[in-house]
């Protein structure tokens, strides 16, 4: 990757303290997910690191897929200090072109903020939402 930044699939390479604060205490969608549950989501979902020159960890993704048909992207952020470079841009670009999920045609994300990056990757709006359903539990994060 450009500048010195390299993004890696590698979970052995992710600092969970720094994903976790990031979500935990910074994300609108994640506040107060207990550091449990993002170990566990991290175990059980793809996961893409992006790091600086130093190799710290400065973004993160993750896509919980079958592999097969169907991918959903989660937990995408760069850290405040480095956004502008271009980097969630990157990350993106890397998981979707990621080689076990190259040929997956059914992907989808939530957010509230981050609209124009992802239609960049041909997300839209759901096209038949009345056909989609969800269980949301409210007390767990």
């Amino acid at each position: 990757m450009d500048n010195g930044y390299i993004i890696s699939s590698d979970k052995r390479k992710l600092d969970i303290q720094v994903i976790h604060r990031y979500l935990s205490e910074t994300s609108y969608w994640a506040k107060g997910r207990s550091m449990d549950t993002v170990r566990k989501s991290i175990h059980n979902s793809l996961c893409f690191g992006v790091y600086n020159k130093e190799d710290a960890l400065v973004g993160f993704g993750r896509v919980v897929t079958d592999h097969a048909v169907f991918a959903y992207v989660m937990d995408v952020f760069i850290l405040e200090e480095y956004r502008g470079l271009g980097l969630g841009k990157r990350l993106m670009e890397y998981m979707m072109d990621f080689p076990s999920l190259r040929t997956i045609k059914r992907w989808q994300l939530a957010t509230s903020d981050a609209h124009g990056l992802y239609e960049r990757y041909g997300f839209r709006n759901l096209a038949a939402p009345e056909k989609h359903m969800e269980k949301v539990d409210k007390r767990s994060c």
